[in-house]
């Protein structure tokens, strides 16, 4: 009989608990997922489960993942339990499993929820409502500006940002929701202790600052082709709705969309040019239903918010219903907004030219544009010029 004493000498109460997840987790040859949610309905904790005799474990599972968790922990399980356990004892590092109050809501609707979340950074942001933005790795110049835009307006109106932090979209998107008080949530396919891919090593430590990075893969877990489609059920699971920025027709975002329709999640895609590769997956999910989107406002409508007042830290509020405040800026906080628009008339015009048409500075011109551009009046044309919509 398997005791979780053999995980660690000397565990106090807290970290006897941990291992004992992570050994319901990951044990090799263990039940998986869908077994060890029977297991616990049956038993409760896992200290519970790990402590049933093996008749008991095998009215529940089959008798190979009963004697897989019943067997002594080998070498290295033993050292992944014991780097694990001092992982957590730094600061912003967190163990969420489906026991604890600190788990995300959102996911324990979903038909698969991990065991368990090692989170760094921020745990409370995955307890709001959020919303995906994912898309093409390979994305165009003008998909990497609408990510990180919407992404930026999102943020903005206090949902956080969730997406896989992979190049491309993913990247441009974590980037956006930095920029407002609902900021980012990335959702990793490696061992939360591995950076990947290593050009956003940069753009994870940010993350794991001001945002939150989740993994459901032990500590070491290397970049296996597998995990990513599977971790794509966390992404959509914890979010109330998927934006598709640019997507091929054979593209991962695509089963992230099927994921999402599958949990009850609102599928949304930005529609693109018709001789664009990575616009073809992003129209073929609005022939299948998907919510055509143009603007930021259509897809605070969709999920039944309102451009209102407040500065948008209030993540709990934002999007949780009809008339909730979604904390985005209207036209009327732009210091004279009407002179602006009249600069502009109705010709594209870059940010120099309007910079010395209004006499505004650059950093205030670029804010107030915004502004304008979440309110619907403005609108950013591929390459980096504005136009003012009639």
């Amino acid at each position: 009989m398997a005791n979780t004493e053999n995980f660690i000498t000397g565990a106090g109460a807290g970290r006897t608990s941990a291992a004992a997840w992570m050994h319901l987790a990951h044990a090799r040859g263990g039940p998986g997922r869908a077994g060890a949610r029977a297991l616990l309905a049956r038993f409760g904790l896992p200290e519970s489960i790990l402590g049933a005799s093996r008749a008991a474990l095998c009215e529940v599972v089959a008798p190979h993942h009963a004697d897989a968790l019943l067997a002594p922990p080998d070498a290295d399980a033993r050292a992944l339990a014991g780097r694990t356990l001092a992982w957590l004892e730094a600061p912003g590092h967190h163990l969420l499993t489906l026991a604890d109050e600190a788990y995300p809501q959102a996911l324990l609707t979903v038909a698969d929820p991990p065991l368990l979340l090692y989170a760094l950074g921020r745990p409370a942001l995955l307890q709001g409502p959020a919303v995906a933005v994912v898309g093409s790795r390979n994305a165009s110049r003008q998909g990497l500006q609408h990510a990180e835009q919407f992404s930026e307006g999102l943020s903005q109106a206090g949902m956080p940002v969730v997406s896989g932090l992979a190049l491309g979209i993913d990247s441009a998107a974590h980037t956006g929701g930095l920029r407002g008080a609902g900021a980012t949530v990335a959702v990793i396919g490696t061992g939360i202790d591995i950076a990947y891919p290593a050009r956003n090593r940069e753009l994870a430590g940010r993350i794991a600052r001001e945002g939150c990075i989740v993994s459901e893969y032990p500590l070491g877990m290397p970049p296996l082709a597998m995990n990513f489609p599977r971790r794509n059920r966390i992404i959509s699971g914890m979010s109330r709705a998927v934006l598709v920025v640019e997507a091929a027709l054979r593209s991962g975002s695509l089963i992230t969309a099927r994921v999402a329709a599958d949990q009850g999640r609102d599928v949304l895609a930005i529609p693109g040019s018709i001789h664009s590769p990575l616009s073809k997956g992003c129209h073929a999910l609005i022939k299948q239903g998907a919510k055509l989107v143009e603007s930021l406002q259509d897809v605070l409508e969709e999920l039944d918010c309102r451009v209102g007042s407040g500065d948008g830290r209030d993540g709990g509020n934002a999007g949780s219903g009809k008339g909730a405040q979604a904390g985005l800026f209207d036209a009327a906080t732009v210091t004279d907004a009407g002179s602006l628009l009249h600069g502009m008339g109705y010709d594209p015009v870059t940010l120099d030219q309007l910079a010395l048409r209004s006499g505004r500075g650059a950093a205030l011109l670029q804010q107030e544009l915004l502004m304008l551009e979440l309110d619907g009046s403005v609108e950013l044309l591929p390459g980096g010029d504005y136009r003012r919509i009639a």
